[in-house]
């Protein structure tokens, strides 16, 4: 039996994403995207209406695809806000388009997003040495500071919370604990 971190329950799409995806190091620019926004589509949701959502997502929003996002018509956004695939929050959509636009903007700026946003954190991943769940932080200095700047930016739907669960799940800080058996390897 493998020991994971005390956050992943029995579920299978839990534990794979834990085992294959969270806290893996990417610098792939769509991919950390699509991050964000599901990131912030979770907000006052469980990870796990998200994860089962997530193809639903990447259907609806042309695979991420973030200068098609940019463009989306009202009409567009109308008809996404009856797609039960997706979160229907008019926020949360609406926040989408508007962070695609701000995100072409800063690829303007930057020589990709992955540069920009792997800034925070001096372009490698930072590794904590957590003994269990109740130790790791909720926010941190360079988790407000991505939220200041992205919000500066134009960018929605990203509090420092946000933030650094987005930090984690893209692996730009390792937090799982030092027990669970993916600790070493994203080390």
């Amino acid at each position: 039996m493998k020991k994971r971190c005390e956050w992943v329950d029995q579920n299978e799409l839990y534990q794979k994403y834990h085992d294959e995806e969270w806290g893996v190091p990417s610098y792939k620019s769509q991919y950390l995207f699509e991050m964000l926004i599901l990131e912030g589509a979770q907000a006052g949701l469980s990870w796990l209406t998200i994860l089962k959502k997530r193809e639903g997502y990447r259907k609806a929003f042309d695979g991420f695809d973030v200068k098609k996002i940019s463009r989306y018509s009202q009409k567009k956004i109308d008809k996404l806000l009856q797609n039960p695939d997706i979160v229907r929050n008019k926020l949360k959509v609406n926040a989408t388009v508007s962070n695609a636009q701000a995100y072409l903007e800063v690829e303007k700026e930057f020589k990709s997003f992955s540069d920009y946003i792997w800034q925070f954190v001096d372009g490698k991943p930072v590794v904590n040495k957590w003994k269990a769940l109740s130790d790791v932080p909720v926010v941190t200095a360079e988790s407000d500071a991505m939220s200041k700047d992205l919000k500066k930016r134009g960018f929605k739907f990203v509090g420092s919370t946000i933030c650094y669960a987005y930090m984690q799940a893209v692996g730009m800080v390792n937090d799982h604990t030092v027990d669970c058996y993916c600790y070493k390897r994203h080390k």
